[in-house]
């Protein structure tokens, strides 16, 4: 099976700081991969080097058969970026940061048509914010925020979805929504890697996980990475100190 998200040998510096050194994953369709990792392990600089943001040192991505800043300029990619790394006071709608996941989809002029509209409207629905439309982004609670960037992502259509940590301050009905939508995007083939501290969350929303500290430790079944010595690889803690991550 051709993989949706190839990568090899991927090493990433800041200077003197190794960010990720030979990192090698495989990614299929149809598939929701949980990344786990400790602040500062990697996760975020392989969601940029992936998106094409950060240039790699060494190695090679291939996304969807595309480097990463072909994929992106393409909208084969979704992201879902953590909250602080948004500015919540912009003045724009919910309908409108939606909307820009048709942005790769407009033609010459921009100018949304009768499609764009009617994706923008079914991705609101699903997320169940059709009734916040015009409200600003920033007056959202935390959890309605991320839907709205899920929203985004399925207005797009693309193949594959990035989300950095899309649990962090929500309430339980926004996390079971976004859970629920995650697993329904799988079915439809798209490819979805979700980046998260939330490990109870794992087993119902993952097929499988990645344990990450600069380098990938493990890739495999879910249990096996919620496996006590698996995580104190990951974290660096005594297995025995597992209990308070779980």
């Amino acid at each position: 099976m051709t993989a949706a998200i190839e990568v090899s040998g991927l090493t990433v510096r800041y200077g003197e700081i190794v960010a990720l050194e030979g990192v090698d994953l495989r990614l299929e369709a149809g598939r929701v991969t949980g990344l786990i990792g400790m602040n500062g392990s990697g996760k975020s600089t392989l969601f940029k080097a992936m998106l094409g943001i950060v240039r790699p040192d060494q190695g090679e991505i291939r996304i969807a058969g595309r480097t990463a800043a072909e994929a992106r300029r393409h909208g084969t990619i979704a992201y879902v970026p953590q909250s602080e790394d948004v500015d919540w006071n912009f003045p724009v709608s919910v309908h409108d940061v939606v909307m820009m996941g048709r942005y790769s989809r407009l033609g010459p002029t921009r100018r949304p048509g009768r499609v764009d509209r009617a994706a923008v409207a079914e991705a609101l629905d699903r997320v169940e914010l059709s009734e916040y439309t015009q409200r600003q982004i920033g007056q959202l609670s935390g959890g309605q925020r991320r839907r709205a960037f899920v929203a985004r992502g399925i207005a797009q259509e693309a193949g594959i979805m990035f989300l950095d940590e899309p649990f962090a301050g929500v309430d339980k009905r926004s996390e079971a929504t976004i859970v629920r939508l995650l697993r329904e995007l799988a079915a439809d083939q798209r490819t979805i890697l979700v980046s998260t501290h939330d490990l109870h969350a794992l087993p119902d929303l993952a097929d499988e996980a990645i344990l990450l500290l600069r380098r990938i430790l493990f890739q495999g079944s879910v249990s096996e990475a919620l496996r006590p010595e698996s995580l104190a690889r990951c974290f660096g803690l005594d297995p025995l100190e597992q209990d308070t991550l779980s």
